[in-house]
């Protein structure tokens, strides 16, 4: 249910409604609702009323509860990208198209990417003057409560976590590099992100300019039920565990989003104990305080040349899969390997409330799923 989506992201997070498209526009199968924050856009898509599923959405929702099913990226030769991509290799959905209106003309293609997530590569063939794509129109609605509320402050997207199976990470990392023409950007193993319970790696991928980050996570072997494995097991397969969303204020933004009802993860007391003591060593000095970043519960990371500040949501969905992440940095460009024990320790309480924080097998598998 698309319209309601929306809703909760727009009431929760401090989007507002921004395009449309549907049976009201003279689109007969999909309807797509697109929300806007600042520079960050997502599209929320149902199939229409009358329509019967067609395979690759229906199939996807039953599969994997509500997530994301494509990430776009405005790619400026959408034919030499699919063409390099096929030949080395990428599954291509659906070859170049064409589609344009009064306002201007767009080339797309999607490619497969890990799971059943899709890639979308949009090429503005003209400077397209219209408000969203071609065969969006205004939103049919604008809630009045949202003008009630506190900004969210949300400014952009700053990166996407895939979760893989175990194995699966430097397979996916790799297809990046070579069927997208990626490079890596930043990686961690489980020697250095681990609880007594559970562990993950890590590899980050980017594009040439380094404008898009994608972390590729896979679990690995701990005493109990890693929460990477717990996204795969309730996503049916591999699939983006979270959306990092950058802001330049994040106490602001935190207190803000809190006001409107959104929940997030509380690291304990103990951390912000150990964050003092280290800092006291540190070269760098965060600038905010440090008793109101333990107020709102979110957490530091820092190196000698910087620092960021994170936090983030509970699952937005009933499944225990996607969540969003609220991040801002000062001249660090980590993803908050420091904090990862922190995160994962406040998820596998919440995972111990699930019942799935669970002792391994020898198999491998946990003894929820024997």
């Amino acid at each position: 249910n698309a319209k309601q989506a929306v809703s909760f992201y727009s009431d929760k997070m401090g989007f507002e409604a921004f395009a449309y498209k549907g049976l009201e526009t003279g689109s007969r199968e999909m309807v797509s609702h697109v929300i806007r924050q600042d520079k960050v856009y997502m599209l929320y898509v149902c199939m229409s009323t009358l329509c019967y599923f067609p395979s690759e959405m229906g199939e996807h929702l039953i599969k994997h509860g509500d997530g994301v099913k494509d990430i776009a990226f405005q790619v400026e030769d959408c034919d030499f990208l699919i063409k390099t991509a096929k030949e080395r290799g990428a599954v291509i959905v659906r070859e170049p198209w064409e589609e344009q209106d009064s306002h201007g003309r767009v080339k797309y293609a999607v490619v497969q990417t890990y799971g059943d997530t899709t890639h979308t590569l949009i090429e503005y063939l003209t400077p397209y003057k219209g408000l969203f794509l071609p065969g969006y129109k205004e939103p049919l609605f604008r809630d009045p409560l949202l003008a009630t509320l506190p900004p969210g402050g949300l400014n952009f997207i700053d990166h996407m976590v895939g979760n893989q199976p175990d194995d699966h990470m430097v397979p996916i990392s790799d297809w990046y590099q070579n069927c997208l023409l990626f490079h890596r950007f930043w990686s961690i193993d489980d020697k250095q992100v681990h609880t007594q319970y559970s562990s993950l790696r890590s590899i980050v991928v980017t594009n040439y300019e380094e404008t898009i980050k994608m972390p590729i996570n896979e679990p690995a072997r701990g005493k109990k039920l890693s929460q990477i494995q717990e996204y795969v097991d309730y996503n049916g397969g591999p699939g983006v565990q979270h959306i990092a969303l950058n802001t330049s204020n994040i106490i602001q933004a935190v207190v803000n989003l809190r006001a409107r009802g959104m929940e997030f993860l509380a690291a304990p007391d103990i951390y912000y104990s150990s964050l003092r003591e280290n800092l006291k060593t540190a070269k760098i000095k965060v600038e905010e305080d440090l008793d109101r970043l333990q107020e709102l519960k979110i957490l530091v990371d820092f190196d000698d040349k910087g620092y960021l500040l994170q936090i983030f949501t509970k699952p937005v969905q009933d499944r225990p899969t996607l969540f969003l992440e609220v991040i801002q940095r000062n001249n660090h460009s980590g993803f908050g390997a420091g904090n990862f024990k922190s995160l994962f320790e406040a998820i596998e309480k919440d995972q111990e409330a699930r019942g799935n924080l669970t002792v391994l097998t020898p198999s491998g598998q946990d003894e929820a799923f024997h």
